[in-house]
């Protein structure tokens, strides 16, 4: 839809970021002919207000680019062979898939799996047709757990849904911890509020084992040892508790199980906790003082601490800390993890994924996060048929799925059918027997929540798609009717699933007038408790530390070889394994990096500069080193997720992590590994 902003050669289009973030951005389109010549955010939308990072600045590039598939492309080498592949029409691309996947359903349809995450957050092109189509075939189903499940089952556990407070109201804060989260990189608009506050007086506080950019702009960094959030969080609970820094009359009202809770964080005093933490005492001991004599008091909380075994009771702990000091009275005091809950009594995910098309069926559930066993798997009375096709859209998973040996050797079965919806040949799409090209945000309709704000937003096609690519929903659709599917639901248009995403609540015409429609969420939503919980109290039974898989304390033996604990957040300028191929992005990032302290590199005669070898029981991964201060002795930063084509040896970072999962939500440990590093 155009704007009178426009000039008469140029149009104006509204449009909402896709990506992983908790942003989800108002754009701004210029399109002049039929081409984006600029991608901006909307000035007046409340918490883009005009600014967009660095990758999505940049989005047209990604769409222009030269390496965009633009043809279905059908593999002709074998899946050993280096790859090679050449177009067909759709109507051959979609028959040959068709007859390929009733010959597997008519044995067991759920032997076909789909494999989908946030490649676009958009309601349409995520799970909408795509849903309808995999429910009417009875295919496995996929517990999408790769990123949040962890956390959000954390806060459904504490606060009785995925809530938390307003984004803007950071600003008029007096503390902030910044607890897990690389902001600047990955949470541009937080920051901006977050520097606001830091303007009128606000002290910051940075909690990560990683010095990272946000740390560098903070007053203090806490580097906590990877898998310790737990352990901090009683340490300070302690602190509260001893010192008398509760506000007694919030919980009385408000918390259930504060006498279980306090029993175990009574047990954590500092020297325990800052050990375990690998910090100084006193350091905990100020930051419990900080916490609890300033008011407000914020929380923004992110989901890297919680991709460890313990973290989603890490994520439970943090998230009562608010509740103990009645920090969620104010409406710049609580915590932020997600606010993606807001959402549920307004979206109508019935309507666009049609569950009815189960036929009463009950299909088996497969974790995203162990995709590498389970495509090795034989047939079973526990696993059942064995996956002889994946539907991957939305994704890439043999970049950015766990213990990657095996998810190459899963999706290198030259028995397994692999059908990869995508931009551009990732590592997945080299191990695909069909690519098909999908659009991009700028080339079709879709709706966005947001899970950083509450805002909904609406993104209208921008221009035409290029080449042969079609929007997810289309593919679905026409994928639907090769297979010989007839009901109406699989005609339905772009426009009538949007008209379909919301309930009566949310008014399509009006969100399409102005791009984005807020939610009337409280200012101050916990203010007289009213959590989401049954009993509308925040929940504390049941939570505490949970030790780390792979650390000096829980798996001695093993950190006596591996002694260096390694996370992998990812680079600055990729959202996990998107934009890695933007030439202009990868120019800035350079290569893949492993970050050392100097006194581990020293230990070792490793040099700035020079190639490693990472390594441990699950694979080795050569990459350039960068000796500096981002990395706290002990533990090694792998910036990821680079596509495996483009490292030294064609591997990531994943190479390295495991397939165990955590405490709650079943969702990955990327970030509970311990390897070793040598000289290249």
């Amino acid at each position: 839809m155009s704007s009178p902003e426009s000039s008469p050669s140029q149009r104006i289009v509204k449009g909402a970021c896709p990506h992983d973030c908790p942003d989800t951005c108002a754009l701004r389109i210029t399109v002049e002919g039929e081409r984006v010549i600029k991608v901006q955010g909307q000035a007046d939308h409340p918490s883009t207000h005009g600014a967009l990072c660095t990758k999505v600045s940049r989005y047209a590039e990604r769409t222009y680019h030269p390496e965009r598939l633009l043809r279905p492309m059908k593999r002709v080498s074998a899946k050993h062979e280096a790859p090679r592949f050449e177009p067909v029409s759709w109507n051959e691309a979609l028959a040959d898939i068709a007859a390929r996947l009733k010959a597997i359903a008519a044995r067991d349809p759920e032997a076909i799996l789909p494999y989908s995450y946030a490649g676009t957050m958009g309601l349409l092109q995520g799970e909408s047709m795509a849903a309808r189509f995999f429910n009417k075939l009875g295919a496995s189903r996929l517990d999408r757990t790769i990123c949040a499940s962890a956390g959000a089952k954390a806060l459904n556990a504490t606060y009785g849904h995925r809530l938390g407070m307003h984004l803007r109201f950071f600003a008029e804060a007096k503390l902030i911890l910044i607890w897990g989260s690389n902001s600047i990189a990955s949470n541009l608009h937080f920051w901006t509020y977050a520097n606001q506050a830091k303007r009128n007086g606000a002290r910051l506080i940075c909690i990560d084992p990683r010095k990272t950019e946000t740390a560098d702009k903070c007053h203090q960094h806490i580097a906590l040892l990877p898998g310790s959030d737990g352990a901090l969080a009683l340490g300070l609970m302690h602190e509260l508790i001893v010192n008398d820094w509760l506000d007694h009359d919030y919980i009385e009202r408000h918390v259930d199980g504060f006498a279980e809770l306090r029993e175990k964080a009574l047990s954590w005093p500092p020297e325990r906790a800052a050990a375990a933490c690998g910090i100084g005492v006193d350091e905990l001991r100020q930051l419990a003082r900080d916490y609890a004599q300033t008011a407000p008091a914020a929380i923004r909380l992110n989901y890297g601490m919680q991709r460890v075994r313990g973290g989603g009771n890490a994520v439970r702990l943090i998230a009562l800390l608010p509740c103990l000091t009645g920090a969620w009275r104010h409406r710049a005091g609580g915590l932020l993890l997600s606010s993606s809950g807001w959402f549920a009594p307004h979206k109508n995910p019935q309507a666009l994924e049609l569950p009815e098309l189960l036929a009463g069926r009950a299909p088996r559930t497969i974790n995203m996060s162990t995709i590498g066993d389970d495509l090795l798997r034989p047939a079973s009375a526990d696993f059942g048929p064995r996956v002889e096709a994946v539907i991957v859209y939305n994704s890439n998973p043999v970049a950015v799925a766990p213990e990657s040996p095996k998810v190459v050797a899963g999706f290198s079965r030259p028995d397994l059918f692999t059908v990869v919806l995508e931009h551009f040949m990732t590592d997945t799409a080299d191990l695909a027997d069909y690519v098909l090209p999908a659009t991009t945000q700028l080339e079709h309709l879709d709706v966005h929540t947001s899970y950083g704000h509450t805002d909904v937003l609406i993104n209208e096609a921008a221009i035409a798609p290029q080449g042969e690519a079609k929007p997810n929903t289309q593919i679905f659709r026409e994928l639907a009717a090769a297979m010989g599917y007839t009901e109406p639901c699989f005609v339905e248009s772009d426009e009538a699933l949007a008209r379909q995403a919301f309930k009566s609540s949310i008014d399509f015409e009006a969100l399409r007038a102005q791009g984005w429609q807020s939610l009337p969420v409280p200012e101050a939503p916990f203010a007289d408790g009213g959590f989401a919980t049954p009993s509308g109290r925040a929940q504390a039974g049941g939570a505490d530390y949970v030790p780390n898989y792979e650390s000096r304390a829980s798996s001695p033996e093993l950190a006596a070889r591996y002694p260096l604990a390694m996370i992998s957040p990812p680079a600055r300028n990729f959202l996990n394994s998107s934009f890695v191929n933007v030439k202009s992005l990868r120019d800035i990032e350079g290569e893949p990096l492993l970050e050392m302290h100097a006194d581990d590199a020293a230990a070792r005669g490793l040099a700035d500069g020079s190639v490693v070898r990472v390594f441990n029981d699950r694979g080795s991964y050569r990459c350039k080193l960068s000796i500096n201060a981002r990395a706290r002795p002990g533990v090694v930063n792998g910036l990821g997720v680079w596509w495996r084509k483009l490292g030294l040896d064609g591997s990531n970072v994943n190479e390295l992590t495991h397939q165990r999962l955590t405490d709650m939500g079943q969702a990955p440990s990327f970030y509970d590994c311990l390897v070793e590093v040598a000289a290249g």
